[in-house]
């Protein structure tokens, strides 16, 4: 659930590039949505390409149900109470502070556990020892939409009677074994902020397994109606409009091309990068069919010769505005510094990675020159 840059201005020099950049289809194929939302003067509140948008990614992704949200905030918000999640929720402190600050709205106490090395995600092995009788489910985060340990995480959340809730945030569709990795756990959260592989300007979504959920869901996005006059929950609006669907229906005809052209910039920066001494590359884990949403490398100072900030600011310099993501931890901000699970020594792997990671640029108007040209940077600052 990333903020980020998503403009790109021309200088007198030259054009800044970013982590990332929102794809935009052809205007003129907006048009005729936008005539349509004219013609049926139906602005929002699950109106025509509302629906159309929940059945057509429904088909996408291949999930059975999806409700649409203003922004994914919100849909975690919704999840967590809707799932009935109480007392303390164990999660990531690695992650954009959304994920913390949903469980904070709800009233409930955030138990951060460290994460592995390799992938970055929450580390299973940990769980169990976070555990206590005021635990109610577990909130992993599929970082850079590389799946989390889904088997473990849920043998963990059957064996104590915990639910399991996703951040899916970066997650557009990913696969797992050829089934969508929103497909796992009790809910799945998505995020399509202009910043990601697929948006809807701003707008988010819940992924839930059977139709009583998203009643409850859809109820609960509406000010918790049920019908014309009878509210049945503590509800608040979190709509998408009839404009944010409409887009989305516009972007899904390009998602594919788009995920190909990430993959391209990906596996370039994998060429050129991948003998860089000091630079650890994320590889395509086996199984798993990837969105390429973020192309994240991490910096050991000792081997590369400078650290991270000092990277991140030298490409600064040249007009290149790579972002240290996450930095930093999430139990690092003053709110959350108060509990104890924030303690550094209860965080090792993920104060060592908030410290060595950043994000390049990715995006498919990212052209194979500019990524040679930062690939170029890197190196010869390594070189140096």
């Amino acid at each position: 659930m990333a903020h980020e840059s998503n403009s790109n201005i021309d200088t007198k020099d030259n054009k800044p590039i970013y982590v990332t950049s929102p794809f935009l289809p052809p205007l003129e194929e907006l048009y005729p949505y936008l005539e349509e939302i004219w013609k049926r003067k139906w602005l929002t509140n699950n109106g025509h390409f509302h629906q159309i948008l929940e059945q057509t990614l429904c088909e996408f992704l291949g999930v059975k149900h999806i409700s649409l949200f203003a922004n994914g905030t919100l849909a975690l918000i919704i999840a967590l109470r809707a799932m009935r999640i109480t007392g303390e929720v164990i999660t990531t402190p690695f992650s954009f502070v959304a994920t913390t600050h949903a469980l904070a709205w709800n009233g409930i106490n955030p138990i951060f556990c460290d994460i592995e090395l390799e992938t970055m995600n929450i580390d299973p092995n940990k769980i169990e020892a976070l555990i206590t009788p005021k635990t109610t489910a577990i909130l992993p985060v599929h970082i850079y939409g590389n799946p989390c340990n889904i088997q473990r995480i849920q043998e963990i959340a059957s064996n104590y009677g915990l639910k399991v809730i996703y951040d899916a945030a970066h997650s557009f569709n990913v696969t797992l074994n050829n089934k969508s990795v929103c497909s796992f756990g009790n809910l799945s959260i998505l995020s399509f902020h202009a910043t990601k592989v697929f948006n809807t300007f701003e707008g988010g979504a819940i992924i839930c397994h059977n139709k009583k959920t998203k009643k409850r869901i859809d109820q609960l996005k509406n000010f918790g109606y049920d019908g014309e006059i009878n509210v049945v929950g503590l509800g608040i609006n979190s709509k998408m409009n009839e404009f944010q669907a409409a887009f989305g229906l516009v972007q899904l005809k390009y998602i594919n091309k788009v995920i190909e052209k990430r993959k391209s910039i990906a596996n370039l920066y994998r060429k050129l990068l991948c003998r860089t001494e000091g630079i650890r590359l994320l590889y395509d884990i086996e199984g798993v069919g990837h969105n390429y949403a973020y192309f994240p490398i991490l910096i050991d100072k000792t081997k590369y010769g400078i650290s991270r900030d000092d990277l991140y600011f030298k490409l600064k310099e040249k007009n290149i505005f790579a972002r240290r993501y996450f930095y930093p931890l999430i139990s690092d901000f003053p709110i959350y510094k108060k509990l104890s699970s924030t303690k550094s020594a209860n965080l090792p792997i993920a104060e060592q990675t908030t410290k060595s990671i950043l994000c390049l640029p990715i995006y498919p108007d990212l052209d194979n020159k500019a990524v040679t040209h930062i690939a170029s940077l890197i190196n010869n600052i390594a070189n140096k």
